[in-house]
Formats: structure tokens, sequence, C-alpha cells
């Protein structure tokens, strides 16, 4: 299951890539922001982004217990989106190791000093 939530996880990455080169060919996402915030469906589908990006932030803020890390991934996360948080999920699945379950990527990070 770990090597499948790798393999996912790094076509997520893959994916965003491709689309972010192309539209970026296209147009500025200054400008494509101009358009897309003043189309309703465009303002919802922004929305309905970002609400997911919090959703997910607030695992991580869960997960990681320093203020530092949070506050880092708060803004990779509200800045390079799925890009933030597919690289979360592989570096949490890189430190489960070889001989860990991959449902250790849902226990807290151990504090500062806690034995592993």
């Amino acid at each position: 299951m770990k090597r499948l939530l790798q393999v996912f996880f790094v076509g997520v990455f893959l994916a965003m890539l491709g689309v972010t080169v192309t539209a970026s060919f296209d147009r500025d996402v200054l400008t494509a922001a101009g358009e897309i915030w003043a189309d309703p469906w465009g303002k919802a589908t922004l929305f309905d982004a970002y609400f997911a990006f919090l959703t997910v932030f607030v695992w991580i803020a869960w997960r990681e217990r320093s203020w530092a890390a949070r506050a880092i991934w708060l803004l990779l996360i509200l800045t390079l989106g799925n890009f933030a948080i597919a690289a979360y999920f592989l570096i949490a699945l890189h430190r489960v190791g070889p001989d860990g379950s991959w449902t250790e990527i849902f226990d807290r990070v151990p504090a500062a000093g806690d034995a592993s």
C-alpha cells in the first residue's frame, strides 16, 4: 500500500506540473486569476479548492508539533496547492521507513526528545 500511495502522489505532482506548464504557455497566472474570479463557477471552484487545502492543512497542523513547520506548510499549501500536499505525503511516506506501516503517516509526528 505504501508503494501505491507513493506512485499516486508522484502522479499527482507530475500531473499538476504538466497542467501548470501547459497553462503557463497560454497566459500568466495573474491574468487567468482575474478571468476566473469574474466567473461565478470559477469563483466556486477556487473556494472549493482552498477549503480542501485548508482541510488538509488542519490535519497537517494536528500532525506536526512545531509551530514553524505548521506555518511553513500552511504557506506552501496556500501558494502551491496540490504540489505541496503531494510533497507532504511523499515526505511522510518516506519517513515511515521500509519496516513501518503506511498507516504511520496518520500518527502525530513525535515531539522533540520523544523515543521513536
